[in-house]
């Protein structure tokens, strides 16, 4: 028993990293005053933070009188049926699809709309409680673990609605719970389609929170390019819309981009509680194909020869010898395990019979192999399936592994030298690393596999990721295309934009989360 006292002593004092909200510096900064809430949550919070307990979800919080009482007053807004503070509940809410450790929020909450969501967040501001955002967990980088505990806002389960589709003008309105595959569903029979395909069957609203993009982002634009307003909410309870309420014009010069700030922000600014995006009309014709050749410097320079004709690709993306591998074994597929591109072409017929013949020659002037046709739609679709299964075929390929699946994106013409030298430094450091890529616009990934029970493997895997995405800066490139910063690349974007333009993003935070309590430990490292 002695050893308790001198723990709950230290818990007392140590610092749970977000800015005023410890009580004495609350105080002083004019926040707020030092409740017996904000007192025993940061004191509870500073024990499991600490590295005497591990940070296993923290009932503690939860069942304390502090912690029945924004329950309640949380049940208050969304229902008790809407509140869960379960064990699996929060691990599922603290964890994403990559490697960093997650760490678990205190209560999970499933509000039903845009002012619901609004309360939420004057309670937590009230109290000085963290905020995290939640869409479908599909994220690499940390970006929903909850470092600080806190209170998780899970906006897909109860707000799934598409709330406007307008045909004429290729744009529909939709809440967080809409992944893009469902939106497709509900526009195909308009003759329209949501093309930012990013793989996973992510929400649209997460996608705009991460500045996502994906397989036809060469031919159609990332989120950036397809989003025309963002309702959001910031961590006092006020909702803004970016663009003006009911906007949806496809260009503006009417004041600051503020859509575009919150583009790609992860959760770090607000809760993103509905998003107009672009539609586009289906294509008339859609041919795809699958190309092998000897090296990946041969495939990687058909795309750049491919993209100096000026062939309007609608998707260009490699899949290096070691990929093709996991593929077959996954995918049922018998194709040659040698670096291939998996093509689309978009168009009228004789559109895509154009495309098809310039992209074969230069294909075959880089020594490319016979192209093998998915002309069928169910063609096509076991052809994309097996691509965005890529993920899931690497972790087969060494069972039992965990991979740390990063992506950074260059000039095309420096995509040549990057990608070859980053497959000579894989199999330097002894690693499996099937690499994969959007090569259309310079965007390519390693999934790097390392056992996790071998922290020497994973330290040789961070290595080699962040030498890539170093090289990447270098070339003039940035350290993530797609995959966002989160909590695994804030140092090297702290590198990318050097001291003055994180002290911009850190003025920015500070001027619309004072408190610092949306997705604390994100995107920049806290002063």
């Amino acid at each position: 028993m002695r050893g308790l006292p001198q723990l709950l002593s230290r818990a007392k004092r140590v610092r749970v990293g977000f800015s005023a909200s410890e009580p004495v510096l609350a105080i002083q900064a004019g926040i707020l005053q030092p409740d017996k809430f904000t007192q025993t949550f940061v004191q509870l919070r500073g024990l499991q933070s600490s590295n005497v307990i591990s940070q296993a979800p923290l009932a503690a919080v939860a069942d304390t009188d502090s912690g029945k009482q924004l329950r309640q007053e949380l049940e208050a807004i969304v229902g008790p049926g809407n509140v869960s503070s379960g064990e699996s509940v929060v691990l599922q809410h603290g964890q994403d699809e990559g490697p960093h450790q997650g760490k678990s929020p205190d209560i999970v909450v499933f509000p039903s709309s845009t002012e619901e969501v609004s309360e939420i967040c004057k309670i937590c501001t009230k109290h000085n409680i963290p905020i995290i955002p939640y869409g479908t967990g599909t994220g690499l980088e940390g970006g929903i673990s909850a470092v600080d505990g806190g209170v998780c806002v899970n906006v897909s389960k109860n707000m799934n609605k598409i709330l406007q589709i307008h045909q004429e003008d290729f744009s529909a309105v939709v809440q967080p719970g809409i992944s893009r595959e469902m939106l497709n569903q509900e526009v195909r029979a308009d003759g329209l389609w949501f093309p930012v395909d990013p793989g996973a069957d992510a929400s649209v609203c997460g996608m705009c929170a991460t500045g996502a993009s994906g397989t036809n982002a060469v031919r159609y634009g990332t989120m950036k390019e397809n989003c025309l307003n963002l309702e959001v909410v910031l961590a006092d309870g006020r909702i803004i819309h970016t663009a003006g309420i009911g906007s949806r014009p496809k260009k503006s010069s009417a004041g600051y981009n503020l859509t575009s700030l919150f583009l790609g922000s992860e959760g770090t600014l607000g809760i993103i509680t509905s998003a107009t995006v672009c539609l586009h009309a289906i294509p008339e014709s859609v041919a795809a194909a699958v190309v092998g050749f000897p090296t990946v410097q041969n495939a990687v320079d058909t795309v750049v020869m491919t993209l100096q004709c000026s062939v309007p690709m609608a998707r260009m993306e490699l899949l290096d010898e070691v990929q093709m591998k996991a593929c077959n074994e996954y995918s049922g597929l018998s194709y040659p395990e040698t670096p291939h591109l998996f093509l689309e072409f978009h168009g009228s017929e004789s559109e895509v019979e154009s495309q098809t013949e310039t992209v074969r020659d230069i294909a075959a002037d880089n020594d490319g192999g016979e192209f093998q046709w998915a002309v069928q739609q169910e063609d096509r679709t076991k052809l994309w399936t097996a691509r965005h299964r890529a993920y899931y075929a690497d972790i087969a390929l060494r069972p039992g592994c965990r991979s740390l699946t990063t992506d950074v994106c260059v000039p095309v013409s420096a995509l040549p030298d990057l990608v070859t030298a980053t497959k000579a430094d894989i199999a330097e450091h002894g690693l499996i690393g099937p690499m994969v890529g959007h090569v259309g616009d310079g965007n390519f990934h390693t999934m790097l596999l390392f056992d996790p029970a071998d922290p020497e493997e994973f330290r040789k895997c961070k290595e080699v990721a962040n030498k890539m995405a170093r090289s990447a800066i270098a070339l003039g490139g940035t350290c993530t295309g797609e995959h966002g910063v989160g909590q695994g690349k804030m140092v090297l974007l702290e590198e990318q934009f050097g001291k003055d333009g994180i002290d911009v993003m850190r003025q920015i935070k500070g001027a619309l989360d004072p408190q610092q309590l949306m997705n604390p430990g994100k995107v920049f490292s806290r002063n």
